[in-house]
Formats: structure tokens, sequence, C-alpha cells
């Protein structure tokens, strides 16, 4: 484990994978570096990239300043990014591809390019409503130190398939799963409106939109929204993948898009 301070002096624990370009790992709502499948996930990717993979704040071995802000998770990534030289790839999950997207608008040359699966934005108002009603249930359960039973509802309340919701617990990283349930409130922070196109649009980095042909519905239209934001950008629906995406799919689509010419000398699986 390696560790480094972000701008408001948290402390941010970190991973590193491989050698390579630098790819900075962001990972969705309950995850962390040490969680299995991010780990599997993570040296996947370093057949190719020198993978950061980190505990984002409120995570893992990493610090918590309060209050919290979307603007410091960005001050993390670009903490990150120094530590990898000054310049960086980003590839997001779920919240974690929002915040890649927060970090490419607001770090400019820093981010040589961001790719992105199942951005968790609402799809649309009505999903947004039903959107804060949920974040009201998962806060009172928060509040309560129900944190499995906040988990729970989460997963449940954004399409989760039900046999996922009930295995969970059966997990391995379940019990730091529970513990960092409050970080549910930063990935609501993170997804509980509409991609903001007119925001979006300023990105000037090349910028790649993935999502799975089994994921939900909402992710297809929320994948298509950012697309329309910014026409430069490219789309690509997995065939046969859901939101817990094959990473040995990924790495293919990672390499073309981010290296064009560049040589894979990936291993053979």
């Amino acid at each position: 484990m390696k560790t480094l301070l972000s701008k408001d002096g948290t402390v941010l624990a970190y991973d590193t994978y491989g050698s390579g370009p630098a790819l900075i790992y962001i990972t969705g709502a309950t995850c962390f570096r040490s969680f299995m499948p991010v780990v599997q996930d993570a040296k996947v990717f370093s057949q190719v990239f020198t993978v950061y993979n980190y505990d984002r704040r409120g995570r893992g071995d990493s610090g918590d300043t309060l209050p919290y802000a979307i603007e410091r998770e960005v001050e993390d990534v670009a903490a990150l990014i120094e530590a990898a030289g000054g310049s960086a790839y980003l590839y997001g999950h779920s919240s974690g591809a929002v915040l890649a997207l927060e970090a490419a608008l607001r770090l400019g040359d820093k981010v040589k390019g961001v790719a992105i699966y199942d951005a968790a934005y609402a799809a649309d108002e009505e999903e947004r409503a039903e959107y804060e009603t949920l974040a009201e249930r998962v806060y009172a359960l928060l509040r309560a130190g129900k944190n499995a039973k906040a988990i729970r509802c989460f997963y449940k309340g954004i399409g989760m398939p039900a046999l996922f919701i009930m295995l969970m617990p059966l997990m391995p990283g379940w019990k730091t799963m529970k513990a960092l349930a409050p970080t549910l409130a930063y990935d609501i922070a993170l997804t509980r409106d509409l991609p903001p196109a007119d925001r979006l649009a300023a990105i000037k980095v090349p910028t790649h939109i993935w999502y799975g042909e089994k994921s939900p519905a909402s992710m297809h239209r929320v994948a298509k929204h950012i697309a329309d934001a910014l026409p430069s950008a490219s789309l690509t629906e997995f065939a046969g993948q859901d939101h817990m995406v094959s990473a040995k799919r990924l790495l293919p689509m990672l390499v073309t898009s981010f290296m064009r010419s560049f040589t894979c000398t990936c291993r053979s699986n």
C-alpha cells in the first residue's frame, strides 16, 4: 500500500500494478481497492497500463475529511495524477464514471483521455424524482446506523438483480462494504441529477462512452445523452455485458481508445 495527501490533507491509499501509460481506476459505490473484483480488474488492466487503484475518500484505508464535496474528490484524482507523473488516462465505472467526467472537465491537460462505463446519472426527470425518494430512505437508514440495510436498499432502488443483493453478505468484502456504507451519500451526490449536457460539452480530451447491453435501460439512455452532449465522443455498447462488466472485454477497448498507435503486447489469457 502507498499513500499520498490530497489538497485538503486527506490521506489517500492506493496500489499500483503493471507498467506503461498511467491509468487511474475510479470505482463505483461500495467498492474499495482491495475488494477482489476490483483487484482482478486492476490486474487485467495492468497488462498494458500502470494502474493506480485507490480507495476513494471514506473507503478502505483512505481518510475522510468533512464536509464532503465533489470538488474534493476531483482534487483526489488530481493528486493521483501528480503521483503518476503529471498526466494520466481515467477509467470510471458507475458513479466513478461521473467522477471521471468531472475530473476531465476540471483538470485540463492533466487528463489525457477518459473512458466511462455505465455512468450512473439519472436518465430523466421521473427517474430523478424516484432517486430523491430513494436517497432519503438511504440517508434515514444510515442515520440509524443500519448500514447493511442501507446498502441493500440502495442497490435494490437502482435496479440491481435480486440475486446479487441476496448474495452480497456472502462476499469476502462484505464487512468492509458495511463499514463504508456512509459513502453512499457521496455517490448519491455525484449521480442524483441528469447528465449536465452544457457542462459536459466543455470536455476537450478524447472521451469514450460505454454501456452494457444487459445493463439497466436507464444506463443506455444516459450513455446516449452524454454522447449527444459530446459529438466527438465515441459510444459503444458491449454485447452480452451487464453492469458488472468483464475487464478482459474492456482492456482491448482501452488500448484501442487511448493508444491507437500503441502495439498491444497483452499476455494471452
